[in-house]
């Protein structure tokens, strides 16, 4: 039986949604209505048409109505918004923008797949400066052409989500002065506070002006004002501080909203109107680790959802385990990737886990090898049962990889003793025998077990702040180079000749470059009677890059003597 499928948005889940349809069947007339002049463009790709990585506007175009029509025979119409929904009668109204004319279409199904919009506040002067939001591909043209023709250089962009760093980002290589606005104490909510400091860290290594904890107050003539008083020069205004989801048809149209206000759905992503279904930014979804509904604003699982919704239209069975945000992201040289719960969710969320964490710092590949860089690693896992519950990676090399095995692992309820025994490809070139996420695996059970205690990098100024003892094992050349204020150098190669150097009545904390050295050490120690010895996870390395930004930031006085990097 032939049906009319009507689909609202045709970019990411609308698009799918329409040509996953037509796989599944040649005899639905299908119509998909956009409101802007494209469809099917990589949104994802957008702010990195501003550093002329993608050279052409045009080029963020994946699909256009001729190839829809021609490879799908599917009815895409660009420039025409769907105003509004009659469920009693199953008719939508469109209005055509570019000639203003107004219409209806029945529909036997309706899926809405309208996105989100960037959120503008209502703030004072915001018409004394030339502003743009990065939605589109009129959007990003609009901003790319007008910061060409500007007299000045200077750029602020307001929000340090994905797409403010990533703006930021394109701006500053293509030679603009880019101040970056967040009002929180960090930029990227996936990552831990001890570890988006990288980030911050090669911001400000870019000369990106990255402020944090200070918010927009006001708009002057090419101006903006913040909280503090400090004035930001700006030619030109990146509004990026987050989206809201398009649910003004839903809302007009008495369709159930969820508590996060995004639309609520079913399993098969059916809207309170069996007939009706949504996907993508417009929705709330299930998150599998928290148990609780949340909005996501990830291309990947609009897809999917998609693909979901066609398949549930045509009598195919679904599954919906829910989602648990993976997501990455390229700064300046630096990559990084997330997937599954951080310290900071857990804590927003009240959520009643005892979990603990591992923070290792190791090569991508075998050290000799041309190329070789360090990962920065955090993972999550819960207390008693090892479950794996997240994990951040940040280096120059290959991170997705890494945490890609993680969201994996985390959709087959892994625990941290399974990671151990993962069998991953190895070559030089490509990682160690031993991969990081094996050695996740090693330090997460060893935790767990209690072989040993540690203390993470965000700790290590309170204990320089109470004089406690620190014990660095690096060899005295290293320690030269740069170490914490107060610590004891005696090297690992030495440490049994001076364990009566050590005291056994008060905590003793050791670290060494990136955290194997010091292990050994906390070992050794606790085989020759010590019972009260801790490991600093990240060790020397973490804590540099941990202390560098807001020690540059606020002009306090440094724990360490010369920050090491490398």
């Amino acid at each position: 039986m032939k049906r009319k499928i009507l689909i609202v948005g045709g970019v990411a889940g609308g698009a799918s949604a329409a040509t996953r349809l037509r796989r599944l069947s040649e005899k639905d007339q299908i119509i998909m209505f956009e409101k802007g002049p494209h469809v099917s463009f990589s949104n994802c790709s957008l702010p990195y048409h501003l550093s002329g990585v993608i050279e052409e506007a045009s080029d963020l175009l994946l699909m256009n109505p001729r190839l829809f029509a021609e490879r799908f025979n599917i009815d895409a119409r660009i420039n025409s918004e769907v105003i509004s929904i009659d469920r009693k009668s199953k008719t939508v109204t469109v209005k055509k923008l570019d000639t203003e004319e107004v219409y209806s279409e029945t529909y036997d199904k309706l899926i809405l797949s309208p996105g989100a919009s960037p959120i503008l506040p209502k703030l004072p002067g915001l018409n004394k400066v030339k502003f743009f939001t990065v939605r589109n591909v009129v959007d990003i043209d609009s901003l790319n052409r007008f910061v060409k023709k500007m007299d000045g250089k200077n750029v602020a962009v307001v929000g340090g989500g994905f797409i403010g760093v990533e703006v930021a980002e394109n701006l500053s290589n293509a030679g603009y002065k880019v101040t970056l606005i967040e009002a929180a104490n960090q930029i990227l909510r996936p990552y831990d506070y001890d570890m988006v400091q990288i980030f911050h860290k090669v911001l400000m290594d870019h000369q990106v002006d990255l402020i944090v904890e200070d918010s927009v107050d006001k708009f002057e003539d090419d101006k903006v004002i913040l909280a503090s008083g400090k004035t930001i020069d700006a030619n030109a205004v990146v509004m990026a501080i987050g989206v809201a989801p398009e649910n003004h048809l839903a809302k007009e149209s008495g369709l159930d909203l969820g508590e996060t206000g995004a639309i609520k759905v079913n399993k098969n992503y059916q809207t309170s109107d069996p007939d009706i279904y949504a996907v993508g930014d417009v929705i709330e979804v299930y998150n599998a680790l928290t148990h609780s509904n949340t909005k996501l604003s990830l291309a990947g699982p609009a897809q999917k959802q998609a693909r979901a919704v066609a398949d549930h239209i045509n009598n195919k069975d679904t599954v919906n385990k829910g989602y648990i945000g993976s997501s990455a992201i390229k700064v300046f040289e630096y990559n990084g990737a997330s997937t599954g719960l951080n310290e900071s969710i857990i804590e927003f969320t009240n959520l009643n886990i005892n979990y603990d964490i591992v923070r290792i710092e190791l090569p991508d590949k075998v050290g000799i090898m041309p190329g070789a860089e360090t990962i920065h690693f955090k993972l999550l896992f819960e207390i008693p049962t090892g479950r794996i519950l997240g994990a951040q990676a940040i280096g120059k090399g290959d991170v997705t990889k890494r945490i890609d095995i993680i969201a994996t692992a985390i959709k087959f309820g892994a625990t941290v003793e399974d990671l151990k025994d993962l069998e991953l490809s190895y070559a030089p070139p490509f990682s160690t025998a031993k991969d990081i996420v094996n050695y996740a695996g090693y330090v997460g059970s060893n935790l767990l077990n209690e072989v040993y205690k540690q203390v993470n990098v965000d700790k290590v100024r309170e204990l320089v702040i109470n004089k406690e003892t620190i014990i660095d094992v690096r060899e005295a050349h290293e320690y030269k180079r740069g170490h914490i204020k107060g610590a004891i150098n005696i090297p690992l190669s030495e440490l049994r000749k001076r364990v009566n150097e050590i005291p056994k009545d008060k905590p003793v904390y050791i670290h060494c470059r990136s955290g194997q050295r010091s292990y050994n050490a906390v070992l050794a120690l606790q085989h020759l009677g010590y019972s009260n010895v801790f490991n600093m996870a990240g060790s020397f390395l973490g804590i540099s890059l941990y202390e560098y930004f807001n020690d540059k930031r606020t002009g306090r006085e440094s724990i360490v003597t010369a920050y090491n990097f490398n």
